[in-house]
């Protein structure tokens, strides 16, 4: 797994048992591991094999964005890939502090795999193909919930420079569903499906693989709801990905989560944005004329982003942010 990083965000509190855990095997894999911390984080936070970056030591990072992303923020993130690209990542896989490695987690990474191919489908609820029980991925618009799923066709070799892996025991399910469907839940071990052109459904940050060509979809923005700051990334990332010939592919779980503690009432306040707007933003999103082709990620990010501040989901201060990570990731290349 050379030139792979991981990268968690983490305060390093309870869960320093599960940051041991990933560095112990980072090691083992050649892996580099990351770990971005905030403002609660300990300012000598120490853990062999892991490269821990204080607020103290993100201030000095020779990045825009370390200047001006909020703190107490999930999207600190954005300096952990920002410090992967620019140490010569190839490979970008994240997770959260709260989800433990399956053995199959530590397997080889490889952008091209054996996939059932989606297209043309609109929503597509992925985690009813990997169970017999309802449930639905944090994100998935609910007005969408009983739509019939797709027939999945053949296995197909398929490309994929964004693949998300699904977590078992607490998977990242929404509010609502917490609050009214049992837990836990094991997924199947299904084949890989991908959703290309014009088929959607919500992925997170939680177990995510990312390959070079899309490390400019990797970012997460900072004023939006915080449970939504990975969901509308994903909807940008999966439209901008449409132009490049790339689906998004989704595997078996390899990781299992031991939830950290959350107020489900407050979750669900901060889910409102995307229970009232998801469905509209994939719309929207859809109706951009964007410009094919890799090149064009850069102008399209903007047109996007601009778009969800045009819609008053995101706000305006966003788009200093975006250019900000746009000039470092220019940067990270040269």
């Amino acid at each position: 797994m050379n030139n792979t990083f991981l990268i968690i965000t983490s305060i390093a509190g309870s869960n320093h048992h599960v940051l041991r855990l990933y560095a112990e095997e980072c090691a083992k894999k050649n892996v580099t591991f990351l770990v971005i911390g905030d403002t609660k984080s300990p300012v000598n936070f120490e853990l062999a094999q892991c490269n821990f970056y204080s607020v103290q030591r993100q201030q000095n990072l020779n990045f825009e964005l370390a200047k001006s992303l909020p703190f107490k923020h999930y999207a600190r993130k954005n300096l952990g890939y920002l410090i992967a690209m620019q140490q010569g990542a190839e490979i970008i896989i994240e997770t959260d502090d709260d989800n433990l490695p399956m053995p199959e987690f530590w397997s080889d990474r490889k952008k091209e795999l054996k996939a059932y191919l989606l297209t043309d489908q609109g929503w597509v609820n992925i985690y009813s193909y990997f169970s017999v029980s309802p449930i639905w991925p944090r994100g998935f618009p609910l007005e969408h919930l009983h739509k019939k799923l797709p027939h999945i066709g053949e296995l197909k070799s398929i490309e994929c420079p964004i693949q998300q892996g699904l977590a078992d025991v607490n998977p990242d399910v929404d509010a609502v569903y917490r609050l009214t469907m049992p837990l836990p839940v094991l997924f199947s071990k299904l084949e890989n499906i991908a959703i290309g052109n014009n088929s959607f459904c919500p992925f997170n940050s939680q177990n995510t693989t990312w390959y070079k060509e899309a490390f400019l979809l990797l970012y997460l923005p900072s004023y939006c709801s915080f449970r939504m700051t990975d969901i509308w990334r994903s909807f940008i990332a999966q439209r901008i990905a449409s132009t490049c010939g790339w689906p998004i592919l989704f595997h078996q779980s390899t990781v299992w989560q031991d939830r950290n503690t959350h107020n489900l009432l407050n979750d669900f306040r901060d889910e409102i944005p995307g229970y009232l707007n998801n469905s509209s933003i994939i719309q929207c999103l859809k109706e951009l004329e964007l410009k094919e082709g890799t090149s064009n990620i850069p102008s399209n990010l903007v047109t996007c982003y601009q778009k969800l501040i045009d819609m008053k989901l995101i706000e305006i201060a966003e788009m200093d942010l975006l250019n900000c990570w746009i000039h470092d990731v220019s940067k990270t290349k040269q």
